[in-house]
């Protein structure tokens, strides 16, 4: 169920004497900024943002955004392909439809899991999401009616993660699942059951496809990511680096060169995928400054647009940026009360979105 004529107003620090109320109505996106008051003030009674400081990178209506109304904690958020909109998931069981621009208004909500959302992702042409829950189902919406096109039930524990399979050719009809009950499972939108079936025999934490979506990858308890050829369902390669859980992957969007994958080993490790790569173990890079939490939270890396950086969260509540080349740490990002979640770069613009564990959603400009 979608509800199209919800509408809820977003505030800044301008229009009140104090600190604003962050846990206010649903769906709240509140701008961090301040503005002097002036004389036109008193005159036209204005409550326009008004820019200082450094210079604006980016179109949002502030630099730093602050998105609530989730009841429950945030496990996943994604930006829309061409930037325009945010997915959220939540523990509440519910998926938010934002508005990347402007009041960042929540205009849609999602509802039908029975179970927590525990990853969304935009399939290509930003008019449908794939959603993945703890209720062992998938399911694929409509954005712009809200309608659920299909649920999947063919996992028989929760689902961790989902993934379009080939995001490179456009296909919004294809995506990948993977679970605790070991399964990889290939999903086709036009079909009813199961296009494929993949048996790892341990429980999967994540999964990711290059864009061609001909190589799958999948993240496991046994400290290994998989790489699987889609054509045979046979697994064609290993990752061996981690020293815990993998709790999440990420591909490089543009070349589908690299693979970023985060563990409870404390660790962001930079994997090549070239066909023809030098080192033994395909591990370019590691990464150290994102710890992870007694709370074993599934914890998902991202790329920006250029390939040039990557992130991810933590249980120290804050969001990393590391430097892609010289593994350099270029930003730490605090803001949050509790452990980061997920991570996603704007398409377009130097925009970073993190969620938390403590319900909220930041945007903010880099």
């Amino acid at each position: 169920m979608i509800d199209h004529k919800r509408k809820v107003s977003s505030t800044s620090i301008s229009e009140h004497n104090g600190p604003p109320n962050l846990s206010s109505a649903p769906g709240t996106a509140v701008a961090l900024v301040k503005r002097p008051k002036t004389d036109d003030d008193q005159a036209y009674g204005g409550t326009a943002i008004v820019q200082a400081g450094p210079k604006r990178t980016s179109g949002l209506q502030a630099p730093i955004m602050h998105l609530t109304g989730h009841t429950g904690e945030i496990t996943t958020c994604r930006f829309s392909d061409n930037g325009e909109h945010i997915a959220s998931g939540s523990a509440d069981k519910q998926v938010f439809l934002w508005n990347t621009y402007g009041d960042c208004t929540n205009y849609g909500i999602l509802q039908g899991h029975k179970g927590g959302i525990l990853e969304v992702q935009w399939m290509p042409g930003s008019e449908r999401i794939v959603t993945a829950s703890a209720d062992h189902t998938v399911a694929v919406w409509d954005v712009s009616t809200g309608e659920r096109l299909k649920r999947g039930r063919h996992h028989t524990a929760p689902v961790n993660a989902c993934c379009p399979l080939s995001r490179g050719t456009g296909d919004d009809n294809m995506f990948v699942s993977a679970s605790d009950d070991g399964q990889l499972v290939v999903w086709d939108t036009r079909q009813r059951n199961p296009a494929a079936c993949i048996e790892y025999q341990l429980p999967l934490t994540s999964v990711a496809a290059i864009a061609s979506g001909s190589t799958v990858y999948s993240g496991s308890v046994d400290n290994v990511i998989t790489g699987w050829d889609m054509r045979t369902y046979t697994a064609v390669h290993y990752l061996r680096g981690h020293s815990g859980t993998v709790m999440g992957i990420s591909v490089s969007p543009r070349t589908s060169n690299f693979l970023a994958s985060t563990s409870v080993d404390n660790t962001v490790r930079l994997w090549d995928l070239r066909p023809y790569c030098k080192l033994p173990n395909r591990c370019e890079r590691v990464f150290t400054g994102a710890p992870h939490g007694f709370e074993m939270n599934l914890i998902r890396p991202s790329f920006d647009k250029d390939e040039s950086m990557v992130a991810s969260g933590s249980a120290d509540r804050t969001l990393t940026i590391w430097n892609l080349r010289s593994g350099e740490i270029k930003y730490k990002l605090p803001g949050h009360k509790g452990c980061v979640t997920q991570v996603d770069f704007h398409p377009k613009e130097p925009i970073v979105l993190s969620s938390s564990i403590d319900k909220s959603m930041f945007l903010g400009e880099i």
